[in-house]
């Protein structure tokens, strides 16, 4: 019984993909794959009615996961891999697009670099004369503030990769994009920084899920 089901949602996905699946089918599917010889609909169910909605589920810490009947460390061990797995993806995809030469496709490029990241990080992207992506640099994993991140280590950052232009980035997960004193005021000694390098900073970005804003546009330093 339990394999014709299993059989049945299989194909239903290869022919259908997921937008018509509820969200605890998508998480009993998955569990197909770590839990091979149990019905994973009850535990599907758990895992929703825990944490509220498929994104929190995939958003749960390894520690919360486990606590849910039937979540053994192989099941949260897959659960933990898909929004890494999204992220990886999205970032190699948009390494055959490298051209940054708008506001626009700089926001759009780090929302999606953000996928599956929860904690605060802070990013560096470095750009060419033509505002073509060199690299994107994880700098800092934790709050925003210029003894974190140390001015010279970004600096060297840049000189060594031969950059002519900078996006500095880090993430709100709180999901409200309004920037923090500290956020203004490292605003303005990395961009002092640069300045005197002759390296332009073309904004400070604030990622917020889907939104971000640009502190060095919306709160120009004085």
């Amino acid at each position: 019984m339990h394999e014709n089901h299993r059989e049945r949602m299989k194909h239903r996905f290869l022919a259908e993909g997921l937008d018509h699946f509820e969200p605890h089918n998508i998480l009993e599917l998955l569990l197909f794959y770590a839990i091979p010889q149990k019905d994973t609909n009850e535990i599907a169910h758990s895992l929703m009615e825990r944490f509220g909605s498929l994104a929190e589920v995939f958003d749960a810490s390894y520690d919360d996961l486990v606590t849910v009947p039937g979540i053994k460390e192989h099941s949260a061990t897959l659960i933990k891999m898909i929004p890494e797995l999204s992220r990886r993806y999205v970032i190699e995809k948009n390494r055959v697009t490298t051209s940054l030469s708008s506001m626009e496709k700089i926001g759009r490029y780090l929302v999606d670099h953000y996928v599956g990241i929860n904690v605060e990080t802070v990013f560096l992207l470095l750009l060419d004369n033509k505002f073509n992506l060199i690299e994107c640099v994880k700098i800092h994993e934790g709050s925003v503030n210029s003894s974190a991140i140390t001015l010279r280590r970004l600096v060297e950052t840049a000189l060594f990769k031969r950059a002519s232009m900078v996006v500095l980035a880090h993430n709100h997960p709180s999901g409200i994009t309004l920037p923090s004193s500290d956020d203004l005021f490292t605003t303005r000694e990395v961009k002092r920084a640069f300045d005197l390098m002759e390296i332009k900073l073309l904004a400070h970005i604030i990622v917020a899920g889907d939104s971000y804003l640009d502190i060095l546009k919306s709160y120009p330093p004085k």
